[in-house]
């Protein structure tokens, strides 16, 4: 994902992989009733490639290939399944979730396999196998005056309204699970391992995590209210190619 990461250097700001961004049209709601507080589950849809309600499907700019999304079939149950070859994009859901109703995420994922290339350290290993990302609506007035500097820029850069923090859960190869740390391009993306390897490939995986406690552990303070989340697998640093499968994803208090 090294194309399409936000990285600043000399207070300059540029894409390149792993950060997303909100549509206008979520922007001009922010913070109001007309955003749902819940995703549409993939389990209630038929099999096929419509996106269910309350989905977009977010291409990147300078990423030449964007990945396959269908809805399929698992065991008698709908799924998304994500074709990653040498490609990156997302299904993004704005929302507007208020801290106190997303104390907890869970969701299940399955990948074909592991990407060898995973790893949090470095920008040419940011391609995994399955990725989820919780964007959040933190205030700049929050951030140092360096980094509204670097937000404000990027946004008026790429005429999209790049969210402030996110965490982005994936599917990883080269850390163990629980690993964690400041994306290799911009430590506005915290990512956290949850899977790791080749071991339960080809497995559904159940996933349940504190979203409180690890905006604690990646940013420090109140957690702001969440304003997306985004489904994805990237093989577009690499070259490779994975398939992944996401069950519902669901906020619990």
């Amino acid at each position: 994902m090294m194309q399409r990461r936000l990285f600043v250097t000399g207070g300059l700001a540029a894409f390149g992989a792993s950060v997303l961004s909100v549509p206008p049209s979520a922007v001009a709601q922010s913070g109001s009733a007309a955003l749902p507080n819940q995703l549409t589950p993939f389990s209630k849809a038929a099999p096929g490639s419509a996106l269910p309600a309350g989905w977009k499907h977010q291409v990147l700019p300078k990423v030449k290939q964007a990945n396959r999304f269908a809805l399929v079939a698992d065991e008698g149950v709908t799924v998304l399944q994500v074709s990653s070859n040498a490609s990156a994009s997302s299904w993004l859901a704005p929302l507007n979730v208020p801290p106190s109703q997303a104390a907890v995420l869970r969701w299940r994922w399955k990948v074909s396999q592991s990407l060898p290339v995973s790893d949090l350290r470095s920008k040419a290993g940011d391609d995994y196998a399955a990725r989820l990302y919780v964007t959040f609506d933190l205030p700049l007035e929050r951030l140092s005056g360096l980094d509204q500097l670097r937000i404000e820029s990027a946004r008026l850069i790429s005429g999209t309204d790049i969210p402030a923090a996110s965490i982005c859960y994936v599917w990883g190869h080269a850390q163990p699970v629980g690993a964690h740390g400041p994306n290799p391009y911009t430590d506005r993306v915290h990512m956290k391992v949850l899977d790791s390897g080749a071991e339960h490939a080809g497995q559904w995986r159940e996933q349940r995590v504190n979203l409180a406690q690890d905006w604690a552990q990646a940013f420090g303070g109140p957690m702001p209210p969440i304003n997306g989340i985004a489904l994805s697998a990237d093989t577009d640093n690499s070259g490779s190619s994975v398939q992944a499968w996401f069950g519902d994803v669901r906020f619990e208090t």
